[in-house]
């Protein structure tokens, strides 16, 4: 399957004793580049979800946040740092000492200095701790992934589209090549017609000039290779593993070609066609651009 770069996915699970949310999104990247940020207390986490994300996604720049609750608070010791609530306590009276405003210092006044207080928990269980994590992150990352198939499906049917009618223009750009040579040899015929003012016309050196001619424009070659890179790019579409950078090359193929054709016509009605079959293979190659 075609997997797009682009996706969002969210959990939010009670597990075990904990609660916990995980969030995480992705845009267009040339690698793979993971950051994570999680509550505080739980850093330990990074490097594992790093290398646990990494093994489902291969391109993209990933952000994942993690939120984790503790439901359990038995063991959660709540101290009161004295020295630093006798300090407001000693600042506050003078507030009133030199101001003589109402003295209405009080311990719910002192909750709202959050520095007074110092939480403590015992170590985490890191292993613990990953496995309840990892639950969230396995229920996020299948909507993620969920949701960049999808898209990579879209993608994927445009880019096939495009390349269709790209190969229809090339099939026209064939048939229209070698009438080319033909209206080139009358044309010639007629102009030496004229010059000369006699019917007595040399026909090897009009055969000879006309194959000259076709050689210079016949683009054969570039269109068989054309229809070569989007078989090409049909089998890795199909493929299911990250085709992404593999497109990308084919892409920049199909416009080497495209451009060898356009330096080669001498015809307004086929230039035109190149030019077509130009803004058909820059669509493709934004859109190759979201595909992992």
């Amino acid at each position: 399957m075609v997997m797009s770069m682009t996706g969002f996915g969210r959990a939010e699970l009670s597990v075990g004793s904990r609660d916990i949310i995980v969030e995480m999104k992705s845009v267009n990247h040339r690698y793979f580049e993971f950051s994570c940020r999680t509550s505080r207390g739980y850093s330990f986490l990074e490097d594992r979800l790093k290398k646990y994300v990494g093994e489902r996604i291969s391109r993209g720049k990933v952000d994942m946040y993690v939120s984790i609750t503790e439901n359990n608070d038995d063991s959660v010791e709540v101290e009161v740092n004295k020295p630093l609530a006798s300090g407001y306590i000693k600042a506050m009276r003078g507030l009133v000492d030199d101001y003589q405003i109402h003295d209405d210092i009080s311990v719910s006044t002192l909750s709202r200095f959050n520095d007074i207080f110092q939480i403590t928990r015992p170590p985490a269980d890191e292993e613990a701790v990953f496995a309840d994590v990892k639950v969230a992150v396995d229920a996020a990352l299948e909507r993620f992934l969920s949701m960049r198939q999808a898209e990579g499906e879209k993608l994927k049917s445009d880019i096939l589209s495009r390349a269709e009618t790209i190969i229809r223009i090339v099939g026209e750009i064939e048939e229209r090549s070698p009438i080319t040579v033909q209206e080139y040899r009358e044309r010639l015929y007629q102009k030496l017609s004229e010059v000369l003012q006699s019917a007595n016309i040399d026909d090897q050196r009009i055969l000879t000039e006309a194959a000259i001619f076709a050689d210079k424009v016949a683009v054969d070659e570039e269109t068989v290779r054309l229809r070569s890179h989007f078989d090409q790019m049909k089998r890795f579409l199909a493929s299911g593993e990250p085709v992404g950078r593999k497109l990308d090359f084919i892409v920049q193929e199909m416009n080497r070609e495209a451009n060898t054709i356009g330096s080669k016509v001498n015809d307004s009605a086929l230039a035109h066609k190149v030019v077509d079959i130009k803004g058909e293979i820059e669509k493709i190659r934004e859109q190759v651009q979201n595909i992992e």
